[in-house]
């Protein structure tokens, strides 16, 4: 019975974050932005108008991918995905993780902007694609990785849970 209220939870957990997704985006919205503009501000002057920072004749606009809440619902699929996992274990993983995701965006929206400021415009093409479809989904998985390690978390997202169901069903019909 034990194990039915903590995959309960977990459930409603998944039910909870899509309840607040909108407002998470939202906010990581807000922090990426200005601090974006904040570091940006640091070696060029620019400002911030609704979801753009005006910068050396250019105009970055962030779409919600710019954002990368992918990312961070991707990380909380799989913890909240990975059976024995402890709230409060899965609390740290989630912030550390996130602020880890969170740093990294930060770092590449600073290398893109560079790169326009510079005129460099294949080559921002190039590396905007790059980590669009390859860097950010790797990046995860070692973020993944990494919190697995320190964590010694020894289940595997989904998998754990559906092979602890299929022996229950089993042991059940013996």
């Amino acid at each position: 019975m034990k194990y039915t209220k903590k995959l309960a939870s977990r459930l409603l957990f998944i039910i909870l974050f899509l309840l607040i997704y909108k407002f998470l985006g939202e906010i990581l919205t807000f922090l990426t932005i200005n601090l974006s503009n904040l570091i940006l501000n640091l070696f060029y002057p620019s400002k911030i108008i609704e979801n753009s920072i005006y910068v050396q004749n250019q105009v970055i606009t962030f779409v919600p991918a710019c954002i990368a809440l992918t990312a961070y619902s991707l990380l909380f699929l799989l913890i909240i995905f990975t059976k024995d996992i402890k709230l409060k274990t899965s609390v740290k993983m989630f912030l550390l993780g996130s602020l880890f995701i969170f740093v990294l965006n930060l770092i590449r929206i600073e290398f893109l902007i560079f790169l326009l400021i510079k005129n460099n415009y294949n080559l921002f093409e190039q590396v905007h694609m790059l980590f669009w479809n390859f860097v950010s989904g790797l990046y995860v998985a070692f973020v993944w990785i990494f919190l697995v390690t320190k964590y010694k978390i020894k289940s595997i997202p989904i998998y754990s849970d559906v092979k602890y169901l299929y022996q229950r069903i089993n042991t059940k019909r013996s």
